[in-house]
């Protein structure tokens, strides 16, 4: 099995940027999607961006998009979500997510390891 730690959030104003780590304790093949979700408070959990690992395809939600970059580092088996110009919408909590075959990255069900999530909060 992957295990996939979350780190890097935190309380940042809007218009900052945070980068945000998943960690993943086995190594990940080329096969495998990671993607990025977040939940916020009293809604449902919504995809953010997602990265095929071996081709390195990526994806965005439309609320994201031009703000967000979403990147790994093959070599220590680690994925980045960079996220600039941050408004106190994006404030939820980010969790990584990753699985082999995924075909829907938007869809949660695809995903089968989940880091633990790290709060993200911006203010205003």
């Amino acid at each position: 099995q992957v295990q996939l730690v979350n780190s890097g959030g935190g309380l940042v104003q809007a218009g900052g940027s945070l980068r945000l780590s998943c960690a993943a304790s086995g190594r990940i093949l080329s096969n495998y999607v990671m993607g990025w979700f977040r939940r916020a408070p009293g809604k449902e959990r919504e995809f953010v961006a997602a990265i095929r690992w071996g081709g390195g395809s990526t994806y965005y939600a439309d609320s994201v998009k031009d703000r967000f970059t979403i990147s790994r580092d093959n070599a220590k088996n680690t994925g980045y979500l960079q996220m600039n110009s941050l408004k106190p919408e994006d404030t939820a909590v980010y969790y990584c997510a990753a699985s082999r075959g995924v075909v829907a990255v938007a869809r949660t069900s695809e995903y089968n390891y989940w880091g633990q999530g790290t709060q993200v909060t911006v203010s205003s």
